[in-house]
């Protein structure tokens, strides 16, 4: 005979568990809608200084090599050769900071890496505003560079380390942003300012920068890293408001640190907590930078001059740079509501289209010109009709960079620096986002300095048809990368350590 079921089965066990995960869940959405935000936007704020004085310093070129390719002073006039120097040692100087900050993120902490990258960009843009040669341009742009380095590879993770789940996929947004507005702002000024007062105006950001962060707060997971938990405690009620309860999100960053207290090791790289998150973000930085999108913006004008827009090259940079800050804010928008993958594979397929169609253009256009110019001398009744072709044809490159820089601002180009700083482990995440810019910054070094290279040897649209063979590779990448939308960064974490997803399927009731 059977026995009895017990009064007690599993089923209720089961409940209640399900009923504490629920409750937990709850507590920790209440407790992310109760704080008020405004010290950690104007921490971020102060931080991202950094980047719009990157984004500016990047494009610096765009208006200024066509300007000294002319210039009066022989010691200052660009050739070819000089002026891929001039574009592509920047990206070398990006590699070394990103290097050097592998040290300074976890020696000096995030945020005084920040404020270091201030002074060889002081002296970058002294060095350009007083240039008598070439050598000193060059020695600007590598200075200026470095300190881009610095400040791409500690802003991203300071960021993410004082912002809570519910505003970090936004305010992780905000290197991008204002690295896209600094670059708008560069090609604005560049229509009525000289090459020279272009250099001053970007020792503002900076000074200001260094005049804000000197009031805000490290990162409290920087401080219990260091043994500094007293600081760490002050650092978190700073960002919370003194009201906020802020004792279980203080002890979750202090337990993940207990695990995870000596540096890393070569041995433990070989842990999938560790080399996995590490190959996502390195190749992510990596396929990034091929998609073309750093040789595009630092030889803008330069492209716009060989494919013929419809309006001047200089209105254009401005019309584009436009276009990819409205772009940007959509995406920041939207990062934190439709998630951080789908972003990504929208990203990749619009940055496919536009590479493939001015590829397909500035391989086809000579022929078409060529063929308009036979009708006007043969048939001057159709010389308005090909003169209206041909003003209607000089319009697509200027909307496929447009779309280009569209589909880069919503995905591929804020979506990998937010990346970068949420899924690399607290013990890696010094080191590595530092590696992360060198290697990123490495290949944009290769592409810039052969860019020009190669529009001259082979045409114009060979980078352009490999631009979108790699947009392909990224669309397949996307793939294996999880998504990280409303996870703490311990649970990010923790979801590497153990392999399992359960902590992707609880979190969505904190949507």
């Amino acid at each position: 005979m059977a026995s009895p079921e017990p009064l007690l089965c599993k089923e209720p066990v089961e409940d209640y568990q399900s009923l504490k995960e629920k409750d937990a869940q709850q507590a920790e959405k209440e407790y992310y809608r109760t704080l008020k935000n405004h010290r950690v936007f104007l921490a971020t704020f102060a931080a991202v200084l950094g980047n719009f004085s990157f984004g500016f310093a990047l494009v610096y070129t765009s208006p200024v090599i066509p300007a000294l390719e002319t210039s009066l002073v022989l010691s200052l006039r660009l050739t070819e050769a000089t002026a891929s120097w001039f574009g592509s040692v920047f990206t070398l100087g990006v590699a070394a900071g990103g290097l050097v900050t592998m040290y300074l993120n976890d020696y000096l902490g995030r945020k005084l890496s920040i404020m270091f990258s201030a002074v060889p960009s002081v002296i970058g843009y002294l060095f350009m505003t007083s240039a008598q040669g070439t050598w000193m341009l060059l020695v600007g742009r590598l200075l200026t560079g470095f300190a881009g380095g610095v400040t791409s590879a500690s802003i991203p993770v300071y960021i993410s380390e004082i912002s809570h789940p519910g505003v970090r996929g936004a305010l992780g947004s905000c290197p991008q942003i204002m690295s896209v507005l600094g670059a708008l702002f560069l090609y604005a000024l560049g229509l009525v300012v000289p090459w020279r007062w272009l250099a001053v105006a970007g020792l503002v950001p900076v000074l200001l920068m260094i005049a804000l962060l000197s009031f805000m707060p490290d990162s409290p997971r920087f401080l219990v890293s260091k043994g500094k938990e007293e600081k760490a405690l002050d650092s978190l009620i700073w960002l919370r408001g003194a009201h906020a309860e802020y004792w279980r999100e203080y002890e979750e960053i202090k337990d993940s640190f207990s695990e995870q207290s000596r540096p890393i090791s070569w041995k433990e790289i070989k842990q999938p907590y560790i080399w996995k998150p590490l190959a996502i973000t390195l190749l992510m930085r990596f396929l990034q930078q091929l998609s073309g999108v750093t040789p595009i913006l630092v030889y803008l004008q330069v492209i716009f001059n060989s494919t013929e827009v419809i309006l001047e090259p200089q209105y254009d940079a401005v019309i584009v740079g436009a276009v990819r800050l409205a772009s940007v804010v959509v995406a920041t928008f939207s990062m934190d509501k439709v998630g951080r993958k789908i972003l990504l594979y929208i990203s990749a397929i619009i940055m496919l289209a536009s590479n493939l169609t001015l590829g397909f253009y500035i391989h086809l256009i000579p022929q078409y010109s060529h063929n308009s110019s036979a009708i006007m001398v043969n048939s001057s009744s159709h010389e308005g009709l090909a003169t209206s072709w041909t003003s209607v044809l000089t319009v697509i490159p200027l909307i496929a960079t447009m779309v280009f820089i569209v589909g880069y601002a919503i995905g591929w180009g804020p979506v990998t620096w937010l990346l970068m700083a949420e899924i690399l482990p607290l013990k890696a995440r010094g080191t590595v986002s530092g590696l992360c810019v060198l290697v990123s910054w490495l290949t944009a070094f290769v592409l810039t300095k052969v860019f020009l290279l190669v529009k001259a040897e082979y045409g114009l649209e060979v980078p352009y048809f490999f631009f979108g063979a790699v947009c392909i590779v990224n669309l397949i990448f996307t793939f294996f990368i999880p998504e990280t939308k409303a996870r703490s960064l311990e649970q990010i974490e923790s979801y590497f350590r153990t392999g399992q997803k359960s902590f992707i399927e609880s979190s969505h009731h904190l949507k």
